[in-house]
């Protein structure tokens, strides 16, 4: 039924547009001939005939002057039938005036804003030191593109990590073991740690004026050499306690304790390092105190966290726990900060 419909609207619509060709036919065709008005007098028709004047033929023989009569006549005759198109007032207007340029170069001389014809005046800048802008980019772009690619390839053991570290009801021996058993993410995650903690140490230095050293990457590599000794060091005193006593298994549990706290550390201290970086400064000591509670914090979080599962290996008192602590985790560290400041004040 459409196709009908539609065949017949196309018909009628041929026929209307048939029917108006036709009309515009007969009304172009009218008769070439007008009959004439006896009464209407005729046009007068004016002479619009050009009057050359006539060329003279040159002679083989005749000379230069005699065609000179001819050309002019001629030049006459066009100027005289032809006349020179009318000059329009806004052309005149549009000419550029005479001597623009001297007008304009004084213009500039005495114009106030640009002080060409004055004194020189000095401009002093400020010393900002030593610029380490695009080698600290760089250095941070990596640090964070390491993390990124650890995040992305060993997302199971970062989630697994993450889990044990916040939820004490998950610390579980089988966690552990299943953590214990992926050395290559958690030796990425170690290196990390070394990196972030000895621009950290780098950056306090600097702040603190600690060390008369100012060349911050030689600052980073001591800090690098002096975390990754104080490690090193434990882990294979700890290592030869566990053998000599034959409580490896104690020992073990500890040491994944406190590594598994140093990779928490070194993940929280990455963004503390941008901070640090590209600081600003009323904001600089506020990032350096909260850092420094967070850092002891974490180091009392992770004593009280390894007494639990040592007491459950070996049968050992809070008080001997304790006499360990202050022995070989806080002696060290007192030792360490004593031999900083005496080699400061020799230095100085």
């Amino acid at each position: 039924m459409k196709k009908i419909v539609l065949f017949v609207f196309y018909c009628i619509l041929l026929f209307q547009f048939s029917f108006a060709q036709t009309q515009s036919d007969s009304t172009l065709r009218q008769p070439d001939t007008v009959v004439p008005d006896p009464q209407v007098a005729p046009p007068v028709k004016k002479d619009t005939t050009v009057r050359r004047a006539p060329i003279l033929k040159k002679k083989a023989d005749s000379s230069v002057q005699a065609v000179k009569p001819a050309t002019d006549s001629i030049k006459r005759a066009a100027d005289t039938l032809i006349p020179a198109p009318p000059v329009s007032p806004l052309r005149e207007e549009a000419r550029p005036a005479e001597n623009t340029l001297p007008a304009f170069q004084a213009a500039l001389r005495d114009h106030p804003y640009y002080h060409f014809k004055g004194k020189p005046r000095e401009l002093f800048l400020k010393d900002t030191g030593e610029g380490r802008s695009d080698s600290m980019f760089y250095f941070l772009f990596g640090l964070l593109f390491y993390f990124a690619v650890v995040r992305v390839f060993f997302r199971k053991y970062m989630d697994n990590i993450t889990t044990l570290f916040f939820r004490a009801t998950m610390r579980q021996q089988q966690l552990r073991e299943q953590l214990s058993q992926a050395p290559l993410p958690s030796l990425f995650l170690n290196i990390l740690f070394v990196c972030a903690v000895g621009m950290f140490l780098a950056f306090a230095s600097l702040y603190y004026e600690i060390m008369p050293e100012r060349n911050l990457w030689l600052l980073w590599g001591y800090g690098c050499l002096l975390v990754l000794a104080i490690y090193m060091g434990k882990f294979i005193f700890l290592k030869i306690i566990g053998w000599i006593f034959n409580v490896s298994n104690a020992t073990d549990t500890y040491i994944f304790i406190i590594f598994m706290v140093n990779k928490m550390i070194g993940i929280f201290l990455v963004p503390v390092v941008v901070l640090m970086a590209f600081p600003y400064e009323p904001f600089l000591p506020v990032v350096m105190t909260l850092t420094f509670i967070i850092l002891a914090l974490s180091l009392v979080y992770r004593f009280l966290i390894a007494y639990k599962p040592i007491r459950n290996e070996i049968k050992v008192s809070r008080f001997h726990f304790f006499i360990y602590l202050c022995a070989f985790e806080i002696a060290p560290l007192l030792l360490i900060y004593k031999g900083l400041l005496i080699f400061v004040e020799r230095s100085y």
